[in-house]
């Protein structure tokens, strides 16, 4: 698995941020997870080898800025860059996950037409408002490949009207950490239920720490969490 982040620190913008991991990891580190920098990883994208090839070998998938957001207005400038890398390095798929799909048009490469072949853009969503105001976006944007992430799923959420065809996946996960709020079985049923009449592939990524079934809560622990929510065997469609 390869991960480039090509600038860390981020800003709390909504409900599923409260508890951001990032800011969680910084703290053991007494690190400012609000001040938002360049990292040494910048051109990981496109580092050569002594002998002049690519050091990240074609075919893999780059998990892009997982600890920032890829369209924080602060990373704004960097992101040019980044554009450019991520057009030199078409042999790669670069996914992308982001809070900010109202921000995907600032800087945008002048040649980015439909969408790069090689990005996937993942909306995170947390609860029914910031569904409904980030997944029309979502859905009309020039995007070659998108998906939808409930995670930390906060609340029950009806998704009907944005599982149009050119959603690729949903994704769902309950909350991890020491202060996680609440994940209701019930709430990643009815997504399913709700990607299946749609014909959208759904994926029950992790229960979270606080998980709640049959009216009953379980207290998960974090190296369980992922376990746990692939024996619940729910993903459409079954692997």
């Amino acid at each position: 698995m390869t991960v480039w982040n090509p600038w860390h620190g981020c800003h709390k913008l909504s409900a599923g941020c409260k508890n951001c991991y990032v800011y969680r990891i910084d703290s053991k580190f007494e690190r400012d997870s609000s001040i938002v920098a360049k990292t040494g990883s910048y051109n990981l994208p496109v580092r050569r080898g002594r002998r002049g090839n690519y050091k990240l070998a074609p075919g893999e998938t780059v998990y892009t800025c997982f600890s920032s957001d890829f369209f924080l207005e602060d990373a704004d400038e960097w992101r040019k860059g980044s554009w450019g890398m991520i057009k030199e390095r078409a042999d790669l798929h670069f996914f992308i996950i982001t809070k900010r799909i109202d921000r995907l048009h600032v800087n945008l490469p002048e040649d980015w037409g439909s969408g790069y072949p090689n990005v996937s853009i993942s909306c995170t969503v947390e609860n029914q408002d910031r569904a409904d105001y980030r997944l029309p976006l979502l859905v009309d944007a020039p995007l070659a490949h998108r998906s939808i992430i409930c995670e930390p799923l906060l609340e029950r959420i009806d998704l009907r009207a944005y599982l149009s065809p050119v959603i690729e996946e949903v994704v769902v996960g309950g909350e991890s950490g020491t202060n996680a709020r609440v994940c209701d079985y019930d709430w990643v049923l009815a997504i399913r239920d709700q990607c299946i009449s749609a014909h959208v592939p759904f994926h029950f990524r992790q229960t979270g720490a606080k998980f709640r079934k049959d009216g009953r809560i379980y207290y998960i622990p974090r190296r369980l969490q992922a376990s746990q929510a692939y024996k619940a065997g729910i993903d459409f469609p079954d692997e």
